[in-house]
């Protein structure tokens, strides 16, 4: 079945571009979901406001969350959620964190929460910006995602070199009802349905995996939600396990967000909330329960 919009066997032009932006529409808030919870993180974070989305710069301001007591000789982590607006976990799991459990780690880290990278994305439910650009495949220099670009130039301008980030994310169901539809019409390339996994992955990068690293995480979130088993490949979303529920991506190629700084130790998460075995508490614990998990290996480490 073709996709609504374009022409099939030809990628978008602007014009289907703007026919695709015609069709979105504003779900929920990303100022009541989102941008009210952050006074209430204050205790711990100063709140920095590091940009602002061109499309509508009163609605969409970009915050990032800096622990306070900065110090230059402490390792720096960095979480990042909300990369892809409709991964709902990714953005309430870096909240969650940063009210529930980053203060267990200040004395460890210096540790930077930027809960919704591209909110609105957010509040349309959408993978791509309004441009139908992929912030997560523009995570490089003159990137075409505003996004991607904004909390790169907040990191080189301030000089923050992370030993560990971690990148949350969440796989649905709408990846193949939806967005590799979409994918597939604006490139014009074949879509092929994967088998979407039932359970908690991680993705690692494959210049860096740190295999004990994602074992960790994988052990902590097992306490939370299940991992996703692989297929009859030994595979989750068509790529070969590097171990029991990981993956491993080339992250600077891709433009991805785990490629974003040279961290030693690094990851992206991958929660399931279409599981009959999940629900938004368990995601959002999951998401939380794979930066703990990450921490304590490092702090162990």
């Amino acid at each position: 079945m073709n996709y609504p919009i374009g022409t099939p066997g030809k990628p978008w032009n602007d014009a289907d571009k703007k026919a695709w932006l015609e069709l979105q529409s504003v779900k929920r808030s990303y100022q009541d979901d989102v941008v009210s919870q952050l006074d209430a993180l204050s205790a711990h974070f100063d709140i920095e406001q590091y940009g602002a989305l061109s499309y509508d710069t009163e609605n969409y301001p970009l915050y990032i969350l800096k622990s306070k007591h900065w110090q230059a000789d402490k390792p720096c982590v960095l979480i990042t959620g909300g990369v892809h607006g409709y991964e709902t976990s990714g953005v309430h799991g870096a909240l969650a964190f940063a009210k529930t459990k980053a203060a267990d780690y200040l004395e460890h880290f210096n540790i930077l929460v930027v809960p919704c990278i591209s909110p609105w994305g957010y509040e349309t439910i959408n993978r791509w910006n309004p441009n139908a650009t992929d912030p997560n495949r523009s995570f490089y220099k003159n990137s075409p995602a505003e996004e991607s670009a904004a909390i790169m130039s907040f990191l080189a301008e301030h000089d923050i070199a992370p030993l560990v980030h971690v990148d949350l994310h969440e796989t649905t169901d709408t990846d193949n009802s939806e967005f590799r539809p979409a994918l597939a019409a604006r490139d014009a390339k074949t879509h092929d349905n994967w088998n979407i996994p039932d359970g908690f992955y991680l993705v690692a990068d494959s210049e860096r995996p740190q295999d004990a690293f994602q074992t960790a995480i994988i052990k902590a979130v097992e306490k939370v939600t299940h991992i996703a088993p692989s297929d009859e490949n030994n595979q989750l979303i068509g790529v070969v396990q590097t171990q029991f529920g990981v993956i491993n991506y080339e992250a600077k190629k891709l433009g991805l967000c785990m490629g974003l700084t040279n961290a030693k130790y690094v990851t992206t998460t991958e929660v399931y909330p279409d599981s009959p075995h999940a629900n938004d508490t368990i995601c959002i614990n999951a998401q939380v329960a794979s930066i703990t998990g990450a921490l304590d290996y490092v702090v162990n480490n």
